[in-house]
């Protein structure tokens, strides 16, 4: 008997398979990179996600975010529309657009100074429809006023579907990117999120942590976080639980007052030692996030870094949604 759960894998596979098949005009040796692979940032989308940017409001000197997006297909020119969110849960948005083969950065003190948050990039057609277009791959640069800096790749999530997204056409005035993991839809987001390894702010660290919320209506707000749980660990297993409030961004540096744990951070993590954490809703949503640390004595001391990188994915989510304006792009 076909259930409607095999119903819908077979779907997926026949649409993993038309989109392998176009992605093979790339001409590039070795296997496609499977379009039902998860998020990642080190694959090619439909969608990408920038987890965090920031500008100063008057000089970007000190602090800045590089952003770069790159079209992959070397037969296909690529339609993006941004959605700048700000951890205030305000849109603003824009259009970029690429040739075969072209790539292009820009500074956020350009366009959209003095506001921090994170970006979403969704490669549309003509109309402004969702479009599947797995060729994107991106990276930014962002560095802040505080010192803290790092290169962060683009989260990426592919289109499970070809061409023009189903039931969005001319006529449509938004549409819903759905991130289920079924055909019509895009890849799932995470669910649980993890710091792989903490170390001790008695050492001169400051480790800056950003958090998102991956829904919402991009033409009036996106979602928020909510309460969020978590668990640290320090090296030797034993573990604290805690809680944060965040609004569609949170974003804060890892001291005694951020999380709020019993002890507290710096005595959980003392001198020399290091930890770990993963971060989740009890509510069903999906988050991205990113950590940067900053040591000052990294010039000197042989143990002390600087630098970042995304947050690693534990659990997956599935259902969660971008409703998005739908009007033809301006370039």
């Amino acid at each position: 008997m076909l259930t409607s759960r095999k119903f819908a894998s077979i779907l997926l596979a026949l649409s993993a398979l038309v989109l392998m098949s176009s992605a093979a005009l790339a001409a590039d040796p070795g296997l496609v990179y499977p379009p039902t692979s998860e998020v990642s940032d080190q694959k090619a989308g439909s969608v990408l996600i920038y987890n965090f940017y920031s500008s100063g409001a008057t000089s970007g000197n000190s602090e800045n975010t590089r952003i770069n997006i790159t079209n992959t297909s070397s037969s296909n020119p690529a339609l993006v529309h941004l959605f700048f969110v700000a951890n205030s849960c305000s849109i603003a948005d824009s259009y970029i657009c690429l040739t075969e083969n072209q790539t292009a950065s820009f500074l956020t003190s350009d366009v959209d100074p003095g506001v921090s948050g994170y970006i979403v990039a969704i490669a549309v057609d003509d109309n402004g429809c969702p479009y599947a277009h797995n060729f994107l791959i991106g990276d930014e640069y962002v560095k802040l006023s505080s010192g803290h800096a790092a290169n962060l790749g683009a989260e990426a999530l592919s289109a499970l579907y070809a061409g023009s997204m189903p039931g969005c056409d001319n006529t449509s005035t938004v549409a819903n990117v759905v991130f289920n993991g079924v055909f019509g839809g895009y890849n799932q987001v995470p669910r649980v999120l993890a710091l792989s390894n903490i170390p001790s702010r008695a050492d001169g660290n400051d480790t800056l942590v950003v958090i998102n919320r991956i829904a919402g209506n991009l033409a009036t707000g996106a979602a928020t976080l909510g309460t969020l749980f978590g668990l640290l660990y320090d090296d030797a297993e034993n573990v604290l639980s805690f809680s944060v409030n965040g609004g569609c961004q949170l974003r804060n540096s890892l001291s005694n007052t951020f999380p709020r744990t019993a002890p507290r951070f710096e005595t959980f993590i003392p001198a020399g030692r290091s930890g770990w954490a993963k971060v989740y809703s009890q509510s069903a949503i999906g988050i991205l996030g990113a950590m940067i640390n900053l040591n000052a004595n990294a010039g000197a001391q042989a143990n002390a870094f600087n630098g970042g990188h995304n947050l690693h994915k534990l659990t997956l989510n599935s259902g969660d949604t971008y409703t998005i304006p739908v009007f033809p792009p301006s370039c």
